[in-house]
């Protein structure tokens, strides 16, 4: 019985940055779990891959196309999941970017696109599904992929760092401001993980082995890694927890 608080039979949501890496494996993970999504993200063809790949597991799962910079794209993307699902039970705001400089050198162009992708986007998706929950006077959960940098301010990546400690900061104000609606707002802190946006740390030896050596568990995280957390987070099971942020990093924040 109490593996059916884990269950998301029943329950629809977006997935942002659906298409690729982390939030293509949360996806997967959420459906399998029994929960209808929609995708998004701004590569249309990619994400109509990854729809086709994971229809198998479960499902509906529907792509739509959107730039969570466009307020006209967010409303889309709210609309189109009602026109589907009639209600949105969850939202998982993981779209997001990075741009590596020293910070004496970090070019304005570049840190502006990193705050408002990880940062003024997801905040007001997030404000448009949370309106939607509160019309519909449904419970609620959001999820906004953070990061361990968000705490800890890594290495040329000021920008990053910036819009991920925010966004965690973020998580707690509209965690305090929807706690009266039962919209639980939480965030997931990817620790170090093997995708596109991390190769060129990968690619570096002598920073790959350096912050290999302080992950307690001595490798990366693969994306399965994050699927448990991520089930937890828009389940039942995490009803009493809000304002949080759950760190999947093997151990790197405890060195």
């Amino acid at each position: 019985m109490v593996l059916e608080k884990f269950s998301l039979n029943g329950k629809s949501g977006i997935v942002t940055g659906g298409g690729s890496g982390i939030g293509k494996v949360i996806a997967k993970g959420l459906v399998q779990a029994g929960a209808e999504i929609v995708i998004a993200g701004r590569r249309r063809e990619k994400l109509e891959e990854t729809a086709e790949e994971i229809r198998p597991f479960g499902g509906p799962v529907i792509p739509v196309q959107a730039d969570i910079l466009k307020m006209e794209d967010i409303e889309n993307l709210v609309q189109r999941t009602l026109k589907e699902f009639g209600k949105i039970d969850f939202l998982f705001n993981n779209a997001g970017t990075n741009r590596r400089f020293p910070s004496e050198e970090y070019p304005e162009k570049d840190w502006e696109e990193v705050i408002n992708t990880n940062l003024k986007g997801p905040f007001f998706l997030a404000q448009k599904v949370a309106k939607v929950m509160i019309s519909q006077k449904r419970k609620g959960k959001i999820v906004n992929t953070a990061s361990l940098l968000g705490v800890s301010g890594g290495k040329r990546v000021p920008a990053y760092a910036a819009s991920k400690g925010g966004l965690i900061q973020i998580t707690k104000s509209m965690a305090n401001d929807w706690a009266k609606y039962n919209i639980l707002v939480n965030a997931l802190g990817p620790g170090w993980v093997n995708t596109e946006l991390t190769e060129p740390y990968r690619q570096d030896k002598e920073r790959f082995a350096e912050i290999t050596s302080r992950i307690a568990l001595g490798r990366w995280a693969e994306p399965e890694d994050l699927i448990g957390a991520a089930i937890f987070l828009v389940s039942d099971a995490s009803d009493y927890i809000t304002g949080q942020t759950v760190f999947v990093d093997g151990g790197w924040l405890s060195m």
